[in-house]
């Protein structure tokens, strides 16, 4: 079988893109106007091959490095990928245990506060409508899900939100719009992100999340990613998304990388992805 490096170095970077989802590129289909997270003119300007993924404007690779040679550079090193695209949202209430219990199969009751689980929300037939990550803090659930899914996640929430309310639980939600989602992966991650925070992060296993300032910037960390390598997934205030990511990309240990070296990673690694994995005619059990 071809290892997914060979893979990668045979195809061009387009066909990353086209694996990944190819619902994604409805948008372009329809001449939908593509979306742009903070950090798009910052990949224009560092070489990046932008793409429609999922309605937005997403680098598929950079200039200065091939497909394969990012994937290697992650393997080795630490890579950055703008993921701001992914859909981000919090979940407050007494009830929200309860609520998200309702609509996963996660449990979450269970999950030590600061520790994250990756779950599935489910429809009736017990079919998969997307997978998330939630992470469980003290008084709130900090929750990410794809992308490509991020409207028709939302329509299954808020329905049975409304119907959760309606017979008296206490649950809201709020979509995070106003931060970025920067994530540094790859064995080197880890110190990166130690000496920018000044303290070792030992203590902060991977599937937790916590909030850290990082050179003064309040974020959220999350130890985690879809690469098969240590890392974070950092929540940054959109005011600050930029510097913050130069701040990273300063360091030699760090190169940009875009969706060609994700997906290639993630197939490597073995990790599911939604809509060529799984979808609502695979169960949980299948998955």
């Amino acid at each position: 079988m071809m290892s997914a490096l060979k893979f990668a170095k045979a195809l061009p970077a387009s066909t990353f893109a086209r694996s990944t989802a190819q619902r994604a590129y409805s948008a372009a289909a329809t001449g939908e106007a593509l979306k742009k997270t903070v950090l798009h003119d910052y990949h224009v300007e560092n070489g990046g091959k932008m793409v429609p993924f999922a309605g937005w404007s997403m680098p598929v690779q950079y200039s200065n490095l091939g497909v394969g040679a990012s994937h290697n550079w992650t393997r080795n090193n630490a890579s950055v990928f703008d993921v701001s695209h992914m859909l981000a949202t919090r979940i407050t209430g007494k009830d929200r245990v309860k609520f998200y219990e309702s609509i996963t199969v996660a449990d979450i009751e269970a999950l030590p506060v600061g520790s994250s689980t990756l779950s599935v929300f489910t429809n009736e037939n017990g079919g998969i409508i997307d997978d998330t990550i939630i992470c469980k803090h003290q008084d709130s659930l900090y929750v990410v899900s794809n992308a490509g899914c991020a409207d028709k996640d939302l329509a299954h929430i808020r329905a049975h939100l409304k119907a959760f309310q309606n017979k008296g639980g206490d649950v809201d939600m709020k979509i995070i719009d106003d931060h970025q989602l920067v994530a540094i992966q790859g064995p080197k991650a880890a110190a990166v992100i130690e000496e920018l925070v000044g303290k070792s992060l030992q203590d902060f296993p991977f599937m937790d999340g916590r909030f850290l300032t990082i050179k003064g910037i309040e974020c959220h960390v999350a130890r985690s990613g879809y690469t098969g390598e240590d890392g974070f997934e950092i929540s940054v205030p959109n005011s600050d998304a930029v510097e913050f990511t130069k701040m990273l990309i300063a360091d030699p240990r760090v190169e940009l990388a875009g969706l060609g070296a994700r997906d290639s990673l993630r197939l490597e690694a073995g990790l599911c992805l939604y809509g060529n994995d799984l979808d609502e005619t695979t169960t949980p059990i299948e998955a």
